[in-house]
């Protein structure tokens, strides 16, 4: 018999949902999905779009926004922050991985 720790969700920042309203997501009926795919410079590569929620996704809402993590993700993002960043070089969503023990210089791209 094997025991498995459950998985702690990911968060998601007041700045992200507010970023979410500010470009309209929910008025399009629309989701920010954050998800971890094979690939990139690092071996996973983080996917964030707008899409439709799915029935076996985790919802995390706030400010009447909703971000979604799919069942296949979520290990992957166990404990991490989904923040939303303003910098010179520009603005993207950025994921706070502590499960991450090396990434890319870009920020979309780890390994575990």
């Amino acid at each position: 018999m094997s025991f498995q720790m459950p998985v702690i969700p990911p968060t998601v920042t007041p700045r992200a949902f507010a970023r979410l309203h500010e470009i309209g997501a929910a008025e399009q009926g629309k989701a920010l999905r954050v998800a971890v795919a094979g690939g990139g410079c690092s071996g996973f590569q983080y996917e964030i779009v707008l899409d439709d929620p799915k029935d076996d996704d985790l919802v995390l809402s706030g400010e009447g926004e909703t971000v979604v993590v799919d069942p296949v993700s979520l290990p992957f993002l166990a404990s991490a922050r989904i923040d939303f960043s303003e910098e010179l070089i520009g603005a993207r969503f950025v994921i706070d991985n502590p499960n991450a023990t090396a990434s890319c210089g870009c920020g979309t791209s780890f390994s575990i």
